[in-house]
């Protein structure tokens, strides 16, 4: 009887472990997975998990999907091949199928979330009893670590109003989804803004999940611009992100020349052989000191030109230097307009300014003409009266 007793107690223990180990066996058949456990994100962002199953199993299961604790007002969903799915078939370990990122889990956090630690489990479920459980947590901040950022290498330059400004720029995207980004900037009239990416101009940018664009932007100043600093907010802007860089450009000045005749004419008259002096002003029509300005000219061939002197040593801004200039046609110009340049310039800017040259001949030739004329028909005349009779 004893021993009989004994059996029972025996079996009804045996019993008990053999139920309390097929679940724990059937909890280690299947096992869900992702990365990254803990992440930091802020207020308004969109994050997506890659999950990962592994079914060591001897069959496929068909496994249910679910997210428990999940903080009120936070939207999550599981996606496969873009759609919305509660359910996922897992193939055995043993075929092969690794059950990698066959499935993953979308999740946006509202806009007014405080910051603050949440978690949440993700919970699958197979058909023999097979079960897992992973616990994530996110971070919310108000700058989450590893955001998306636009930054600049160098995003504050100065030059004069004649430069073209270029800046270096990177869209990092550190969220695990694809981005579109449309850019964008404010400038002043008159200014213009171009963004190129692998030496096209672009209006926007695709840039991968963790991934990197680079973008280079130009900014182009009017000529007219005055000297000072100036903001450039510039953007990139995406579906569920706004980011934003500040460029600044310091205009130190203006460089300007300018070429006038004393009397503001464009124009003058010069004489066949003879030298004419023409009184010329150089001006400094910007706000910035000009050195070793250079004067030259072009002329037609045969001409020569002379300058009182050819090179300003300086050129204070805003004023004036007078320089007579000496023009002498060839010998072989005609009578009539003819066309003269004359230039100033030096390393930071330049004129070209073109004169009209009117060319006349010496009337003493058409005197001395005059007279070869009359003494002809004064002889034509005298045998005209000699010789008439006969």
């Amino acid at each position: 009887m004893k021993m009989l007793k004994k059996l029972a107690a025996v079996s009804a223990a045996a019993m008990l472990m053999l139920l309390l180990a097929v679940p724990a066996l059937a909890a280690g058949k299947l096992e869900l997975s992702t990365k990254y456990t803990g992440i930091y994100a802020k207020p308004g962002d969109t994050l997506n998990f890659d999950l990962d199953f592994s079914n060591l199993s001897d069959s496929g299961q068909n496994v249910k999907l679910s997210a428990a604790g999940l903080p009120e007002h936070w939207i999550g969903y599981f996606e496969g091949s873009g759609k919305t799915i509660s359910s996922v078939y897992i193939r055995p370990a043993s075929s092969g199928d690794t059950g990698s990122r066959l499935v993953s889990y979308n999740l946006t956090i509202p806009d007014d979330a405080q910051k603050g630690d949440y978690s949440f489990t993700l919970k699958a479920a197979a058909q023999d009893g097979s079960r897992s459980d992973l616990q994530v947590t996110v971070s919310v901040t108000d700058e989450a670590a590893g955001s998306n950022v636009l930054e600049t290498t160098y995003p504050e330059q100065q030059g004069d109003s004649s430069k073209t400004f270029t800046f270096n720029s990177t869209i990092r995207n550190n969220s695990s989804s694809d981005q579109s980004y449309s850019l964008s900037a404010e400038v002043p009239a008159g200014w213009s803004v171009s963004f190129r990416a692998a030496s096209t101009e672009v209006s926007s940018v695709e840039v991968n999940g963790h991934g990197t664009q680079a973008v280079t932007i130009t900014v182009t100043p009017p000529a007219s611009v005055e000297a000072g600093t100036y903001t450039i907010p510039v953007r990139a802007t995406s579906s569920s992100q706004d980011l934003e860089q500040d460029l600044k450009i310091t205009i130190t000045g203006k460089y300007a020349l300018d070429i006038q005749t004393t009397d503001s004419r464009l124009s003058f008259d010069a004489n066949v052989g003879k030298s004419q002096t023409v009184a010329l002003n150089v001006i400094n029509s910007g706000n910035i000191d000009l050195q070793n300005v250079n004067l030259n000219s072009q002329a037609p061939s045969g001409w020569t030109v002379e300058f009182s002197e050819s090179t300003i040593d300086l050129l204070p801004a805003g004023q004036t230097k007078e320089v007579t200039v000496n023009v002498t046609p060839g010998k072989d110009a005609m009578s009539g307009d003819y066309a003269m340049k004359i230039s100033a310039k030096n390393s930071q800017t330049s004129i070209d300014q073109n004169f009209r040259v009117t060319v006349k001949t010496s009337t003493l030739w058409g005197v001395v003409g005059i007279c070869m004329i009359g003494l002809i028909l004064l002889g034509v005349s005298e045998v005209f009266r000699r010789f008439g009779r006969h």
